[in-house]
């Protein structure tokens, strides 16, 4: 592919980069329930205000050649609920396939464990083969009446990324209420720089993330931007892709599919600013169709 292609294929990956991870780095999550109730306490002032006006928070973070973000949030879901909803990987690829950019998912198993075959590529419809390819180990890494692990992890991506990794860790706060962390990063090289530097001077010229890095001289927030800003979008997605998931467990097994869209689409609109890129129709039109491919067995992955 020549790097012109390269590059206008890059605005749409960046947009789905969210399983990912840091190399290198100490463990960004709570590694068990203790810890993450620590967090939980210690984030008390920022879950109760802020700009998402929600509980939740949000952090993100550049270095010379990684990116990460983290998402923490209090949801009203019992833990009993919560946890085995997002165990196993048939749940995940309901969940992942949420996301506008996320054009299948398979899940397998095979002598190296349990593996997500994921497609990410552009905002429309498109052939999977035109798609980026990952292959994602998956592990529950702990499971307890309190507390649960799930931990994602791929080698390589495309265009020289790297040691991409995904964990999500929940625990109970009382009998309905929750507190869930999502965390990823990814590393990148000289060819995904050059990319990313081109995609934020044309398509993502204007996109911003969700933090306040100050005001304008008339009190409007100004936003975080740049390769931070791309994160912080993703992690907000990906987080509403939970939230869309769990929540529409309570309805008829036949409707919850629907209901996931929806309710997706109706917290992504929340943020416009942000995260806003097509209309509720073009949106559902394009989701039932993936997930019907991704319901037809051998279709989720292929190269047709």
């Amino acid at each position: 592919m020549k790097l012109g292609a390269r590059l206008n294929a890059w605005s749409g990956f960046l947009q789905a980069l969210v399983l990912c991870a840091l190399a290198g780095t100490p463990p960004t999550h709570a590694a068990d329930a203790a810890s993450l109730l620590a967090r939980h306490t210690a984030l008390r002032e920022q879950l109760a205000s802020n700009q998402f006006k929600r509980p939740l928070y949000l952090e993100s973070l550049q270095a010379a050649d990684r990116l990460k973000g983290d998402i923490y949030a209090q949801i009203d879901q019992p833990f009993g609920v919560v946890a085995p909803a997002l165990r196993g990987t048939d749940h995940w690829c309901d969940v992942l396939i949420l996301h506008l950019n996320v054009k299948g998912c398979r899940a397998s198993s095979g002598q190296a464990g349990d593996t997500l075959s994921v497609r990410i590529g552009r905002k429309f419809d498109q052939p999977l083969g035109d798609a980026y390819a990952f292959e994602f180990l998956y592990r529950v890494v702990t499971a307890s009446a309190d507390y649960l692990q799930v931990v994602l992890h791929a080698d390589q991506g495309p265009l020289g990324t790297s040691a991409y990794r995904i964990v999500l860790e929940v625990v109970p706060l009382d009998a309905g209420r929750s507190f869930l962390h999502l965390s990823y990063a990814y590393a990148y090289g000289t060819t995904a720089r050059v990319a990313m530097q081109g995609y934020l001077a044309t398509t993502g010229r204007n996109k911003v993330g969700f933090s306040v890095t100050g005001h304008t001289a008339a009190g409007q927030p100004v936003y975080m931007g740049g390769m931070r800003g791309v994160v912080e979008r993703n992690t907000m997605r990906y987080y509403l892709a939970i939230e869309a998931y769990l929540g529409a467990l309570s309805a008829p097994t036949a409707k919850q599919a629907d209901r996931r869209l929806n309710a997706w689409f109706d917290g992504v609109e929340r943020y416009p600013v942000q995260l806003h890129e097509m209309e509720r129709g073009e949106y559902l039109d394009m989701k039932r169709r993936e997930i019907a491919r991704q319901q037809t067995p051998g279709m989720a992955t292929s190269e047709n």
